[in-house]
């Protein structure tokens, strides 16, 4: 029988040995790995304990795959693809702005080492002008070199027929210098009372190379007055004319490839996804893939080459059906933007342009604004609705049915990762608790662009909201940008606030290398299919969980730094130099002569 003396010391003992071996426990717990492995080095009869003591190895995120197309196919287990898209896109920012030739020999060096061949004749004084407004990134107008290429391939002569021809046709305006030196409007051809509507885009235009025009040589060039690009390029006809370019010689207007016509896809290449999908825009469009995707390049996201779904969800497809037929010609004709299937040469389109959003009180600081969630305002344009049109997925539209359907649920990626930790599978939302709480997204005004009982119809399936003022659109955080008839004039002044604005558009711009998607805005698919996960991960869910506000705020401010850095009336007037030196040249029947020597 144990006394209660002993049975005292019993606990005692055991209670001493249980400190002890917490104690030693605590104190293994805590000591750092290496000091457990440099420990177990030193004693000859314990090798194992190095390897029991050894933190076991993080695990290995996955990386997600870059595809040609554009796009970033999502691996779950890589980190959330957006904290990568990110990272990716500072670096080659910085590396571009790092490598800009500061000098006129370097950017005359680096010219001929991108384009095999010398400068414009001009060029000096091109340098002397980006030079005294500190124009930014002088080497990065590769959108030129794109546009005017395939017209190198051609005989100037038959360049010339072809001008002439345009001129003659009913829907342009020539722009010249006239016999005093001055760009002015030296020819129109436009239908019975339509001049002073579609002249007046013209006048932001000379006002803009009027800066410059004692320097630019003799030129005559005709542009489109209208939104959007009309020259569908002939996939084989463009690329003859490739060719002979980068071969330094001509191709007759007459020895050009014949044109097979197939519609939209006669711009696509024989091996592109475009060109071996039936275009039945009555019917379904391709299968998306289920795997989540964004954009790490917009130039390639925006091809409906690549993206064949892109016919099924633009509007500038969808009024046409199949598609027009191509050029039979490379046509030199400027607009106001263009896309990747047509041969429009763009140029840097004033309209729009801010400097500022004034007053600044307008614009509060993104801390000071009081709404989260995405916004858009807009009217109803990109198509003309009727029964005889097919602008149910037309993309103003496809806009207001995603960011307005209450109905089931959408796979959502999860935004509460760091980025260290897998991202994983997409978790299913009810869109009626997401999407009211995130997305004040409405047509405003009246009803445009539709028959009477398509516009009826539209106003009761669609919210409709008054217009806004720039000072009610000041106080959200967030806001989307998408095209309407043609390019969207709003893109400046969206990026000029500090607001963050995610952009959707099929129509790269002129500016394309001289911005960085993810650096500047948030580049979103044209199907909008990563239009909430890439607002969930910047904002959070419907009661802002989740929220990586902190690089919202940063892309946000650093846009608009972009804007009033990169996107100055000086920069478009820096562009629209360069672009009637390269075309003035292109046009002459001596380029050699027409070439900067140095």
């Amino acid at each position: 029988m144990i006394t209660r003396r002993k049975e005292r010391g019993l606990r005692f003992i055991l209670g001493a040995v249980a400190v002890f071996l917490a104690t030693l426990y605590l104190r293994n717990l805590l000591m750092p790995a290496e000091t457990f492995t440099a420990a177990a080095d030193s004693e000859d009869d314990h090798p194992q304990l190095t390897q029991a003591w050894v933190s076991p190895p993080a695990p290995i995120i996955a990386e997600h795959l870059f595809r040609d197309d554009g796009l970033l196919e999502v691996d779950p287990r890589g980190i959330h693809p957006i904290f990568e898209l990110i990272r990716r896109a500072e670096d080659a920012w910085a590396a571009k702005l790092k490598r800009a030739s500061t000098t006129l020999p370097r950017a005359v060096a680096e010219y001929r080492r991108r384009y095999r061949r010398d400068p414009p004749n001009g060029f000096d004084d091109w340098w002397r002008y980006v030079q005294k407004h500190a124009v930014q990134l002088p080497d990065e107008y590769d959108q030129i070199h794109a546009d005017l290429e395939p017209f190198w391939g051609i005989e100037p002569t038959d360049l010339f027929k072809v001008r002439a021809q345009l001129e003659a046709k009913v829907d342009s305006y020539t722009l010249g210098k006239t016999s005093d030196g001055m760009v002015d409007v030296v020819n129109a051809s436009f239908a019975p009372g339509k001049y002073d509507q579609l002249i007046k885009g013209s006048e932001n235009i000379i006002d803009l190379l009027s800066d410059v025009e004692e320097f630019l040589p003799d030129f005559r060039a005709v542009f489109s007055p209208h939104d959007g690009p009309n020259r569908l390029s002939d996939y084989f006809v463009e690329n003859a004319a490739r060719q002979a370019a980068a071969e330094k010689r001509y191709v007759r207007r007459k020895d050009l490839p014949k044109i097979n016509p197939v519609g939209w896809i006669s711009a696509c290449s024989p091996e592109s996804p475009g060109r071996n999908k039936s275009i039945d825009l009555n019917g379904e469009p391709p299968e998306k893939t289920t795997k989540k995707t964004f954009i790490h390049d917009h130039n390639l996201a925006t091809n409906p080459c690549l993206h064949p779904r892109h016919f099924w969800h633009h509007g500038h497809f969808l009024s046409y059906g199949k598609g027009p037929n191509p050029e039979r010609d490379m046509v030199p004709e400027f607009s106001y933007c263009s896309s990747n299937i047509h041969h429009n040469i763009r140029i840097p389109t004033p309209y729009g342009w801010v400097d500022d959003i004034l007053p600044r009180s307008n614009d509060p600081e993104w801390d000071d604004k009081v709404d989260e969630r995405l916004l858009w305002r807009g009217s109803s344009t990109g198509i003309f609705h009727s029964k005889k049109t097919r602008w149910q997925n037309s993309h103003r539209i496809s806009l207001l049915r995603v960011a307005n359907d209450l109905k089931g649920t959408m796979a959502i990626l999860s935004p509460k990762t760091s980025n260290t930790e897998p991202v994983g599978e997409p978790i299913e939302v009810r869109k009626a608790r997401l999407n009211p709480g995130i997305m004040d997204v409405a047509f405003a005004g009246d009803p445009i662009m539709c028959d009477p009982e398509t516009c009826s119809h539209l106003m009761k399936i669609f919210p409709w909201r008054r217009r806004q003022s720039v000072q009610e659109a000041g106080d959200y955080k967030y806001v989307i940008d998408v095209d309407g008839n043609g390019w969207s004039g709003r893109f400046k002044r969206l990026i000029t606030s500090n607001s963050l604005v995610f952009k959707a558009t099929i129509y790269p711009e002129w500016y394309i290398d001289r911005i960085a998607p993810w650096v500047h805005y948030v580049p979103i698919q044209l199907d909008l299919s990563d239009l909430h996960d890439a607002l969930v991960f910047f904002r959070g869910d419907a009661s802002g969980v989740g929220a990586h506000e902190d690089l919202a705020r940063k892309i946000a401010l650093v846009g608009r730094n972009w804007s009033k850095t990169f996107w100055r009336r000086e920069d478009m007037v820096a562009y629209f130099f360069r672009l009637m030196l390269e075309y003035a040249r292109l046009m002459s029947e001596d380029r050699e002569a027409m070439s900067y020597i140095g």
